[in-house]
């Protein structure tokens, strides 16, 4: 990879027209404005949106012309070429790119930086050793947790590139992804600006609170990490909405992908999250679930209004500013309600502090960990599944209760891009998960992607055929590429014939990169080195590895709709299958057809090495993957009931060198769970 080591003298400025980005407040705070007296925010989930489907009408005419690069480049040593002429003879044959970001926290921010660096023709020496133009081709980008600090990150920056952010890296107030303090010591062992920061924080949050709408930790944690992503915005783009990409020429021009963030459903009686829990995505223009407890979508615009069945209850009147690009990327990642749900004495009085120091009078809320989505959007819709004669409690409750979009299991976020709706031909998906005992990823997240399908919530989704974890492991998948569902043929028992899949995990090359997901500062050097990994991890090392791996990712793009069309399959792709794609083996020494069913996550994960070759570095870390977390009905009961009367300076009256040195502690804390 040659990313610029070079620090350039000028900072790297955004470019968002702020006067138009900005909530109605100018600040954190909703604010209720005019709307169509015959607005209806809500849909059934029955297809993708008008606004979607006009805006891949664009799209598909972009892609064109990038995927032909890139797809001519790939091909360029093949006898017979005449796919790639055929694919492009009618638009309806232009296969359709997705490329999805694991959570992973700030490993898997810079690893899936690296990761889609790769892709980015922007990225020096991406065309000549890596996979440069196919970002370019890609319509689809879906993230969660850390994924979506990355996204956000570039896409709300005006679709800027990795290569751009490394350019001016440094730790400077104005650089991107300046990391060199944690969020929670912004000023190291400056008191004054950690005090400035959490002033600011405290008095966003405080706003919010007496503009009538429910806040907890998971806006402060949002708002903390902000100032990171967009440093030349007042504080962190502290009043910067989502829907304001809508707005952004590079997303009207169809010049990047489809952003889609997820986050996930807590029940308020205190069930644990898990596989059958509702995946909420967020996308440019809507918020809502394929799942069928909820099947619907509202506009994300007007998120915050009170509705009854999507009509809102003061006629003419919505609300916008809800929708904040911090608080939504805060909502993916929040990590508080993992370590809160941990039950164990010593995190809980940390988050008790937390809670005191923001929070005031909200501070014993039992929802204050998870995002509070109030008004409920879904709130007396019909959209859900009534087979089973119930009725749906997120279309009754006052409010949704959101945490952390890879809370299940579910680390990679597959599901957007799986639907069949969305056509997608092929997904990348970037692994930065740490489910193995070496804090590298082993399959956990994939295995659980695969067996949702034959849960009730997922009877509508279909995933190509996947080892389980262990044999995952034992087969040395989780460290090189991999391609998952490579034969349709082979998937026809399915509810559909689902994309295919290039898992491109995390794997040591030239830096160990499976840090903590807890570790909140990284030096410069540190930061790169974990971009570089990536870029590496994703060509078969600058492809050193294999000189025909940009090949094999071509064919991998191009097969769902060469199999559609029956065309020629080049012999190349044949060779690079027989390398590439799983061949239904469950061990070493065995093989059976990737027809078989459900796959079993019990196993005992084995400390595999870099495929470098050389020792990975393990570390104590806490796994991404928080499914089996359980939390009990009193410490999630819905926060609708009567609560303090509200303050117009809640959190405000700590001794903030108190705060300073909690924070200390905290960010101690976190460097060794």
């Amino acid at each position: 990879m040659l990313l610029k080591d070079l620090i350039l003298s000028a900072t790297l400025v955004s470019l968002v027209e702020v006067a138009n980005a900005w909530s109605p407040t100018n600040g954190y705070a909703p604010a209720t404005v005019d709307c169509d007296k015959n607005i209806n925010l809500t849909r059934a989930a029955s297809g993708l949106s008008e606004s979607e489907s006009s805006w891949l009408q664009k799209k598909d005419a972009s892609t064109k012309e990038a995927l032909l690069s890139f797809l001519t480049r790939s091909t360029t040593n093949f006898t017979d070429t005449s796919l790639l002429d055929a694919l492009f003879k009618n638009s309806s044959d232009i296969p359709r790119v997705g490329i999805a970001a694991s959570g992973g926290g700030y490993r898997a921010m810079f690893g899936g930086a690296g990761m889609v660096a790769a892709m980015d023709n922007r990225t020096e020496g991406a065309n000549e050793y890596g996979l440069g133009g196919l970002l370019q081709g890609t319509t689809y980008l879906s993230a969660l947790s850390g994924g979506s600090w990355f996204a956000s990150t570039i896409v709300f920056n005006n679709w800027t590139s990795v290569q751009e952010i490394v350019d001016q890296m440094s730790d400077t107030n104005n650089s991107i992804w300046n990391t060199a303090q944690s969020p929670f010591t912004p000023g190291g062992t400056n008191n004054t600006i950690t005090t400035e920061r959490y002033a600011n924080i405290t008095s966003a949050v405080n706003d919010k609170y007496n503009a009538g709408f429910p806040v907890s930790l998971a806006d402060v944690w949002g708002l903390a990490f902000a100032y990171s992503f967009f440093p030349t915005l007042p504080q962190g783009g502290v009043g910067y909405t989502w829907s304001t990409l809508q707005e952004i020429e590079q997303f009207t021009n169809a010049e990047m992908p489809f952003l889609i963030e997820l986050t996930k459903v807590q029940k308020a009686n205190g069930d644990s999250v898990d596989l059958n829990s509702p995946t909420v995505e967020i996308n440019p223009f809507e918020i809502g679930s394929w799942d069928p407890s909820i099947n619907g979508f509202s506009e994300v615009k007007y998120l915050g209004t009170n509705v009854s069945n999507g009509i809102p209850i003061v006629e003419g009147k919505c609300v916008e500013g809800f929708d904040n690009v911090d608080f939504f990327f805060g909502t993916s990642s929040n990590l508080i309600e993992y370590i809160d749900a941990s039950n164990v004495t010593t995190y809980k009085y940390l988050i008790n502090e937390l809670a005191t120091l923001f929070l005031g009078n909200q501070s014993t809320s039992s929802t204050r960990d998870m995002a509070l989505y109030s008004p409920n959007p879904f709130k007396g819709t019909s959209f859900y599944d009534k087979s089973n004669g119930t009725v749906s409690e997120y279309v009754t409750d006052e409010e949704l209760l959101m945490i952390d979009g890879g809370s299940d299991g579910q680390t990679i976020p597959f599901t957007p891009l799986m639907r069949k709706e969305r056509n997608v031909d092929v997904v990348f998906a970037l692994d930065y998960s740490s489910d193995g005992s070496d804090s590298y990823p082993n399959g956990l997240s994939v295995v659980n992607s695969y067996e949702r399908q034959f849960l009730d919530i997922g009877k509508n989704e279909a995933f190509p055929y996947v080892p389980g974890v262990d044999a995952f492991v034992e087969l040395g998948l989780n460290k090189r590429p991999v391609f998952f569902g490579c034969n349709s043929t082979n998937l026809t028992d399915l509810a559909y014939i689902p994309p295919l899949v290039v898992y491109l995990p995390n794997a040591e090359y030239s830096y160990a990169s499976n840090v903590s997901t807890f570790q909140q500062s990284f030096d410069v050097t540190e930061r790169k080195e974990l971009i570089q990994n990536a870029f590496e991890a994703a060509t078969m090392g600058n492809m050193t590895k294999d000189p025909e791996f940009l090949s094999c990712i071509g064919c991998a793009v191009m097969r769902r709709k060469q199999e559609q069309q029956n065309l020629t399959w080049p012999e190349e792709c044949e060779k690079c299958f027989s390398k590439y794609c799983w061949d239904g083996s469950l061990s070493k020494s065995t093989s059976v057809s990737n027809t078989t069913s459900s796959t079993s996550n019990n196993v005992t994960y084995s400390n595999a090495t870099g495929i470098s070759g050389t020792t990975a570095v393990p570390t104590a870390d806490i796994s991404s993957s928080v499914s089996s977390v359980v939390r009990s009905a009193s410490a999630t009961a819905s926060s609708n009931s009567s609560t303090s009367a509200r303050s117009t300076n809640f959190g405000t009256g700590l001794n903030i060198n108190r705060g300073f040195l909690l924070f200390s502690f905290v960010n101690i804390f976190l460097s060794i769970i």
